[in-house]
């Protein structure tokens, strides 16, 4: 009853929400150019193109943004693990109930011709208790005040992007939930080996017909500073790819991407903010995730599918990251469907596994999830979505490790605002 309960109250607060938030919504796209909206419009995105370009520019433009999300959660965990003495060892009690709420705040500022800034700040995360800035970057498509007509024909194929920022490495990142920001998402959890950091430096794009190229450069930090110069390495990672429409309703996108690190980075746990399912098997704020954990420097390659025919989306991953000096490496392989019933309704289903030299393993080890659900649209900025996900970890841990043959299952509710 205390459930059905908390699924009732859950329901009440969507159906208020959809009718505080159900007003205009595609102003600020028209005053901001070269953008990925933050609700419905922004699905099934990537990074902008040329294309994208919105609206000519008229003067200076700012734009407040904002996201929120509540979860509902009901779990059950087991493992097989003992403890030193050969008894079971035993998880925290945890059972059905809401999570702490998520929020983020966005500034975008169109600050001239072809010049944006973007700002995100964490306001409420699993992570940390105090709102903190996740980055923020200047995106820049055209240089006017230069008055050379050879940069300017430049620039309607190059894009640069300078500042703290969320790096573009694969795709699997357009679909993860960031936080608050979670209307890009079609699920609840995002994928096992979470591919996501910030750091600082800068990529420049080459775009045209479709076909993208990039490369990027930065400090290979997720919190810069100037001290243990000897520790730290630059970042080098680029992407190739092909993006274009099939006829009137289809579309096929294909990239290849790389990133290198000659010491330890953040790339596999970047996310200050903590992962979704919360208290999951004692493992902290990113419990339900799988990272490789390597700290001798490494080499990951991500391969990206994308297919979009009518209602239908599929995305894959394909991604393979190595430790150089000791030889480790982990593989994962992940397959994303979504389907529209109509313009906001959606099933959707992923099935994501993760093999290698994980983290804490003793062996090569393999973790699974499968992931089922669905999604409303109630409007452009507000999302209801249900998941059941199910993760076993099958092989690789000692027999005193927690994550000896442990599993999760169980249901998810999740209601999301953007704007």
């Amino acid at each position: 009853m205390k459930t059905l309960k908390q699924l009732f109250g859950l329901s009440i607060a969507i159906l208020l929400l959809g009718g505080v938030f159900n007003s205009s919504y595609a102003q600020h796209v028209k005053d901001l150019q070269y953008f990925r909206p933050y609700g419905l419009d922004g699905v099934n995105k990537f990074e902008p193109t040329k294309a994208d370009k919105n609206f000519e520019y008229t003067g200076f433009k700012l734009y407040w943004g904002a996201a929120f999300t509540q979860q509902w959660q009901d779990l059950i965990q087991s493992t097989n693990g003992v403890d030193a003495t050969g008894a079971p060892i035993q998880l925290s009690k945890i059972g059905p109930g809401f999570n702490l709420a998520n929020a983020n705040l966005y500034l975008d500022a169109q600050l001239a011709q072809g010049m944006r800034l973007h700002l995100t700040t964490y306001l409420s995360s699993r992570h940390h208790t105090e709102a903190y800035v996740k980055g923020g970057y200047l995106r820049i498509d055209a240089l006017p005040m230069l008055h050379s007509e050879a940069i300017d024909n430049l620039m309607k194929y190059v894009t640069i992007k300078v500042g703290h920022m969320e790096i573009n490495y694969g795709d699997a990142h357009f679909y993860r939930t960031d936080n608050a920001n979670a209307l890009y998402n079609p699920l609840v959890g995002n994928h096992l080996m979470d591919s996501f950091t910030t750091e600082v430096g800068s990529e420049i794009y080459v775009m045209n017909k479709g076909f993208i190229g990039m490369l990027g450069l930065t400090g290979g930090q997720l919190h810069p500073q100037v001290t243990n110069p000897d520790g730290r390495r630059m970042s080098v990672y680029g992407k190739l790819g092909y993006d274009n429409k099939v006829g009137d309703n289809a579309r096929i996108r294909l990239t290849g991407s790389f990133y290198h690190n000659a010491r330890h980075t953040h790339l596999y746990h970047g996310d200050r903010a903590g992962a979704r399912y919360y208290d999951i098997l004692d493992a902290g704020a990113w419990s339900g995730r799988v990272e490789p954990g390597f700290s001798n420097g490494f080499t990951s390659y991500m391969i990206n599918p994308y297919i979009q025919v009518g209602g239908l989306n599929l995305f894959g991953v394909i991604e393979f990251t190595n430790e150089e000096k000791t030889n480790k490496s982990v593989n994962q392989f992940a397959v994303d469907g979504q389907y529209f019933i109509s313009p906001q309704v959606f099933i959707a289903g992923r099935y994501d596994v993760v093999t290698g030299d994980l983290s804490g393993a003793v062996s090569n080890a393999k973790v699974e999830r499968v992931q089922v659900g669905g999604g409303w649209y109630m409007t452009k900025n507000i999302l209801a979505k249900l998941e059941y996900v199910n993760q076993e970890y099958k092989k690789g841990y000692a027999s005193t490790s927690l994550f000896n043959g442990a599993k999760f299952h169980g249901v998810m509710v999740e209601a999301s605002i953007g704007f």
